[in-house]
């Protein structure tokens, strides 16, 4: 028989690649564990990347610094906060955060996709994602992926991400150009991290995607041939360390429980206190 293709996105690779039993929580387990509490620095990147997005659909005499703001202003996320005067304050941070970054664009440099989302297939994967911008630049494609965390990137973050490659891949493989250019936009330091891939790179990463593929689908296919209960850590096992910390999952996780402390949902706002 054929073998089934597994149908995923890159960030069902990386949960796999992350803690398997993450993986099954989130991917596998019905009804779902209930996750913990919404995380304030998620609602400032939705609301970011959701103002950005909604500023390239205007008609062009809108895009203004300023609209942007106000685009982040109306579409402000809440969840997470600590409280009404902590929300306030970072809304009003995000609200610098897209006027300043909108004021260095071209209005006029329309891109190919805003949003856009992309999906490609090997004889083993089906995988699908959503870009945040592709840019078209000359002959070639762009992948412009939007960051508002703590941590400054730098490229070596951007020629590491599976997540960028395999949306180069997808990219060119749709629109039929070439795309080997990958950035990351840090909107809170206005830096750019770019990596330019080549086609052995590419290769490498789709080769990495496979192989974690493959072993995701071996434990959904004995999780769904009902997997004894004696055998489910077995197959997917918890990986603890610092990053259980931050696990929506990690109420459920005793050994997760033991390898952090728990966070609040404000930690990963930079310069907060708990």
């Amino acid at each position: 028989m054929p073998q089934r293709l597994y149908s995923c996105t890159p960030s069902r690779l990386n949960s796999w690649l992350d803690c398997p039993r993450r993986y099954r929580m989130t991917y596998l387990d019905r009804p779902a564990p209930q996750k913990g509490p919404p995380w304030a620095h998620n609602s400032v990147g939705a609301s970011v990347h959701n103002a950005l997005a909604a500023w390239w659909r205007l008609p062009r005499h809108e895009r203004t610094a300023e609209m942007a703001g106000t685009l982040l202003l109306r579409g402000w996320l809440t969840d997470g906060f600590r409280d009404a005067e902590q929300s306030r304050r970072w809304r009003e941070r995000g609200r610098e955060m897209v006027e300043r970054y909108v004021a260095d664009l071209d209005p006029d440099d329309e891109p190919l996709g805003v949003e856009r989302t992309v999906a490609t297939r090997t004889d083993r994967i089906a995988m699908s994602g959503r870009i945040d911008r592709l840019d078209a630049r000359g002959p070639e494609l762009v992948v412009v992926d939007y960051k508002t965390g703590r941590r400054v990137l730098t490229s070596d973050d951007a020629r590491g991400s599976l997540a960028l490659a395999l949306y180069a891949l997808a990219a060119s493989r749709v629109l039929r150009r070439p795309c080997r250019t990958v950035e990351l936009h840090h909107l809170p330091t206005g830096q750019v991290a770019v990596w330019e891939h080549t086609d052995e790179s590419l290769r490498r990463h789709l080769a990495r995607a496979e192989q974690i593929a493959a072993e995701a689908a071996r434990a959904d296919e004995a999780f769904k041939a009902e997997l004894p209960a004696d055998r489910v850590d077995e197959v997917f096992p918890p990986r603890p360390g610092s990053l259980c910390s931050w696990c929506d999952y990690v109420r459920h996780c005793p050994e997760g429980r033991r390898a952090a402390a728990p966070k609040d949902p404000w930690s990963g706002l930079a310069g907060e206190e708990p």
